[in-house]
């Protein structure tokens, strides 16, 4: 029996890191950021169909991420022509992952899961969540986007408030320690879950 963990969460609130403790106690990952990076990549299932459609997107056989990022800002409905081509690859990436994995509980981290309706294809989901100060402080010392780049982000996400209402687990990342300890927790209680099972 495998148990599907959905891991969601907005930006900056240090899901990455959480997911690397879920593999750290020998659970399965799969990343839904990691596979769009596969399917843009050289000989990803993503570049003819998006290519077809945006051949501006194509550099070097690859899908460039900021040329398409320029298309779908700039020409209206391309959003969803892209979301339409590449979501159901997605779909598909994540079924061949979940065909091949040995391990009981697999936790699909995927940041747009309530958005996309994807926790239906879930048995539980955990949403990772910190302060709006904290968020904020994380993102912007990245330094990969600005202040108004972070809150147009913030924005068009579902509002932290409701996702951690729609989560069965709420994984609070204030420090490395207390996020690691709520991990083992909610393994500890899956697993007890699918002995009873």
């Amino acid at each position: 029996m495998m148990f599907r963990l959905g891991l969601t969460g907005s930006i900056g609130m240090g899901k990455s890191t959480t997911a690397q403790m879920f593999v750290d106690e020998g659970c399965a990952l799969w990343d839904a950021d990691a596979a769009v990076h596969r399917l843009y990549s050289k000989g990803g299932a993503a570049v003819a169909p998006l290519g077809a459609v945006y051949p501006d997107a194509v550099r070097g056989d690859a899908i460039c991420r900021d040329a398409l990022r320029h298309i779908v800002s700039s020409e209206t409905g391309a959003l969803k022509t892209v979301e339409g081509i590449v979501h159901p690859l997605v779909v598909e990436d994540r079924r061949a992952f979940l065909a091949k994995t040995t391990a009981d509980i697999v936790v699909l981290d995927i940041p747009l899961l309530f958005e996309t309706g994807g926790e239906a294809d879930m048995d539980a989901v955990a949403c990772v969540s910190v302060s709006p100060e904290i968020q904020e402080d994380r993102v912007l010392e990245r330094g990969t986007m600005t202040q108004a780049q972070f809150q147009n982000i913030r924005d068009n996400q579902m509002p932290n408030d409701e996702k951690c209402a729609r989560a069965d687990f709420v994984i609070v990342t204030d420090t490395i320690e207390h996020a690691r300890a709520q991990v083992q927790d909610i393994l500890r209680m899956i697993r007890e879950r699918m002995c009873d099972a």
